[in-house]
């Protein structure tokens, strides 16, 4: 009897040793799960849309709300740095979220009315090529509108017996000088006389020159454009006969375009010629420009007594295209204070903040106070100096960013 109860005791004491190892592994796995699945989210790469910051997927495809394509962030390594509240993004990543900066500095936060205009050519920058010779078009090279054409460019060639006349002058003249040596004849003022008429008909000084060379008359000329930029109108086709001063083509200098707009009588003596103005497009995602106010009309509509208005505005990149809608933003006052785009606020229930560029290349938010704006710019009372760099397309973006790693608490420990 003693013997078996002996015997329970050491069988319980094992079982219990044994429950209390199993409940340690237990425990102690369970312990280190969350690290592990925190270490594999933390090391995880989402996609997201630069429109719509708050889409968070695991795989690429398109936003479901604007169907635009989702860009790739990377949480860990070289993709996301969020330590002492800074987010490094790569090149690529700032370049597929769209961000741009803009430097902070004193602008006009004064009243601002804004117009919507028209993006036109600008008058002043068209030329057209004009035939200096008749004859018949034999072949063009040039043959569709919105095609560039540069000076020199081989445009048409021309079938013209007054030309071949006119050259044949001067090979004569160069002939008679190297055969007659009559000194009592100028033959140097004949050969000018000669290359002057040619130049004035359209020929460069290089086809003279081959002229010479050749010694030969040709039964086609080709002629060279004496004009640049992009072709908005081709008058001729070939076969047509043209006749001197005939109009053969026309062009453009798309870097250089007007945005036209109307203002009411009333509103004109608010405004002056070469006053500066913004200038947005809705169709290239926002883009503000500085533009200048070139031409208010003396004179009023006879239909909707409305006054036209006139911008200009340089294209440099050809991004701007005529037929474009505008915004003008021109400003009533003349008050300058330190300030921002409206476009680099962020308003929550915290306050507003912006993103700042840090020297280093990482994105940081800051609280800010801003005064009364106007439609372009929000003064700034304090949080920021001039020269700083701040972002002010993509700042949702990087907000959001800031959200989901911190939850939510990315501004608590900033100060205003």
């Amino acid at each position: 009897m003693i013997n078996i109860k002996k015997r329970f005791w050491v069988l319980s004491a094992a079982a219990l040793l044994s429950f209390m190892i199993l409940t340690a592994v237990l425990f102690t796995a369970c312990t280190q799960k969350p690290k592990a699945t925190a270490a594999k989210a933390i090391s995880k790469a989402y996609y997201t849309c630069s429109m719509h910051p708050q889409i968070h997927e695991d795989h690429p495809g398109n936003c479901p709300i604007c169907g635009m394509k989702l860009i790739k962030v990377e949480m860990s390594g070289n993709g996301m740095d969020m330590s002492e509240n800074k987010i490094r993004l790569t090149a690529t990543q700032i370049q597929l979220a769209g961000i741009r900066t803009d430097t902070v500095k004193e602008e006009n936060v004064g009243s601002e009315k804004t117009l919507t205009g028209t993006v036109t050519t600008d008058d002043n920058k068209s030329e057209e090529l004009s035939a200096r010779i008749p004859g018949r078009v034999q072949q063009l090279f040039v043959r569709t509108t919105g095609e560039k054409i540069a000076m020199g460019q081989p445009v048409y060639s021309i079938y013209s017996e007054d030309l071949q006349e006119a050259e044949k002058e001067y090979l004569l003249a160069r002939q008679q000088e190297k055969i007659l040596h009559n000194p009592d004849v100028d033959y140097q003022q004949l050969i000018s006389a000669a290359e002057n008429k040619l130049q004035l008909w359209g020929l460069f000084p290089a086809q003279i020159r081959n002229i010479a060379a050749s010694g030969k008359v040709s039964a086609t000329t080709t002629i060279l454009s004496k004009v640049a930029g992009t072709v908005s109108e081709i008058l001729v086709h070939e076969g047509d006969y043209v006749t001197e001063g005939m109009s053969v083509l026309k062009t453009q200098a798309l870097n250089s375009l007007w945005v036209e707009a109307q203002l009411y009588a009333s509103e004109t003596n608010s405004y002056k010629e070469n006053d500066r103005v913004s200038v947005s497009f809705p169709d290239l995602g926002g883009q503000i420009i500085n533009g200048k106010v070139e031409f208010i009309n003396p004179e009023l509509s006879n239909a909707s007594k409305v006054n036209l208005i006139r911008i200009s505005i340089t294209n440099p990149q050809g991004l701007i295209r005529p037929g474009m809608l505008a915004y003008i933003s021109i400003g009533n006052g003349s008050s300058r204070a330190l300030a921002v785009p409206v476009s680099a606020i962020l308003i929550d229930g915290k306050g507003s903040q912006v993103w700042v560029k840090n020297p280093d290349g990482s994105f940081s938010s800051r609280m800010i106070k801003p005064g009364n704006s106007n439609q372009s710019y929000v003064p700034v009372l304090s949080g920021l100096n001039a020269g700083d760099i701040v972002v002010t397309n993509g700042a949702y973006l990087l907000n959001s960013e800031a959200i989901f790693k911190n939850g939510g608490d990315n501004m608590a420990d900033m100060k205003m």
